[in-house]
């Protein structure tokens, strides 16, 4: 995965990356049980070439659910994938399910 995407290891690492984000934050929470890696591990790929993409405009990170509980719950993240666009700390947009790399970009577009 490229470097542009954060992987915090908990919740406290999260709210920093936040905490140091002037701009809007694509939060992808993947899982690690059977049925939530192989659609977690395509949205890997697609995430890290839209971060590129997207650059300064956008900040990405890819969530562990099982590492950060407290933001899964903040988030109101019940499957693997979901992508959550957060601003100013809040949601303003979110998707269960894995996405192709254009139905990404129509998600992040109005946001970004």
């Amino acid at each position: 995965m490229a470097r542009l995407v954060h992987q915090p290891l908990e919740d406290q690492e999260f709210d920093f990356i936040l905490g140091m984000t002037d701009g809007p934050v694509l939060a992808y929470f993947c899982g690690t049980w059977p049925k939530a890696v192989a659609a977690c591990r395509a949205m890997d790929a697609v995430v890290a070439e839209l971060a590129q993409e997207y650059g300064t405009r956008l900040t990405a990170v890819r969530a562990d659910i099982t590492r950060c509980p407290r933001q899964t719950k903040r988030y109101e993240v019940t499957s693997a994938p979901t992508a959550v666009i957060v601003k100013d700390g809040a949601a303003v947009a979110s998707h269960a399910g894995p996405m192709t790399a254009e139905e990404f970009r129509a998600f992040l577009d109005p946001h970004v």
